[in-house]
């Protein structure tokens, strides 16, 4: 069983369903709205934990309502929860998302998140040096990010940078990382490129493992082994949401590292696609034997 560590944010998202995204100014009627677990770093713990990862959270959470109900759920997933803080001064972490058309924007509110800290990484270095893989995100602090990939890159234990929400990177980050998997846009803003650059040229320019996702197209990889950016076709699906295909392809990439870059591109490529079907960040998250059904009826 493979062993994954998630360094980053829970939130609650609150998701409101609509025909079309508002203009400035103009109010719609929406259809529908919920609440949901998600957070970058939650939903990808959740995405390894259903895939079969034994998974340690390290993040934080209000001692309110939202923050009840999330340390509930992830619980539920079977996540070790010993390094998720519970703060008595601040809230837990919020989303607001509104999905139109198959697309979503979404607003965050760190609140919580914002206060993991590099002292709790250290607190998890037991866990971290028994990993697999190391997961972090951009939605905690920066100090902590840090700290995540040094302490990876200390225990030799391969750390995976998710570069969202989209920032420029320090150039020591990109060393330190063993792989980052942005989208085009990430990828370009993390390297402090030109928008328009070719993604491909993107890829060669970083100085680490890159593994880019492209949407319903599927994702490119380039390491080492494979110099040259090299395609994985996405898995046709019908689309209902696209909010947390991202994490989802981060979570899966993460358990399947262990059976090569190809092959792990290729199954989180596969559980992205599931994770569209069905609402909410973490509501279509597929099991082991649904991806495993996928890959069995595409392999024929």
């Amino acid at each position: 069983m493979p062993r994954i560590v998630v360094v980053g944010s829970i939130n609650m998202d609150l998701v409101t369903l609509a025909p079309r995204f508002p203009g400035p100014g103009e109010t719609l009627l929406g259809s529908r709205f919920l609440t949901a677990h998600g957070g970058k770093g939650a939903n990808q713990a959740v995405a390894a934990a259903r895939l079969g990862a034994s998974v340690s959270m390290v993040g934080a959470l209000g001692r309110d309502a939202f923050g009840d109900q999330l340390h509930a759920g992830l619980a539920q997933e079977g996540i070790d929860l010993a390094h998720v803080a519970r703060l008595d001064d601040e809230g837990s972490g919020t989303a607001s998302i509104t999905v139109a058309e198959g697309e979503n924007q979404i607003i965050v509110v760190p609140a919580a998140n914002a206060r993991v800290s590099p002292a709790q990484v250290e607190t998890a270095r037991a866990s971290i040096a028994q990993a697999d893989a190391v997961l972090v995100q951009l939605e905690i602090p920066f100090d902590t990010v840090e700290a995540t990939l040094r302490l990876a890159r200390r225990e030799n234990v391969p750390a995976i940078l998710n570069p969202a929400p989209a920032q420029k990177l320090p150039a020591e980050w990109l060393q330190l990382a063993s792989y980052l998997t942005p989208n085009q846009h990430e990828l370009a803003t993390a390297l402090g490129a030109g928008a328009a650059t070719d993604f491909r040229e993107l890829m060669r320019r970083a100085p680490c493992p890159v593994v880019l996702t492209r949407g319903s197209e599927g994702a490119w990889y380039r390491d080492a082994a494979h110099p040259e950016p090299v395609h994985q076709p996405g898995f046709k699906v019908e689309v209902v949401d696209s909010t947390g295909a991202g994490d989802t392809f981060n979570g899966a990439l993460a358990v399947f590292l262990r059976e090569g870059l190809p092959q792990a591109v290729r199954k989180a490529c596969a559980a992205a696609a599931l994770s569209v079907t069905k609402l909410g960040a973490q509501g279509g998250m597929p099991t082991a034997r649904e991806l495993e059904t996928l890959l069995t009826r595409q392999a024929k």
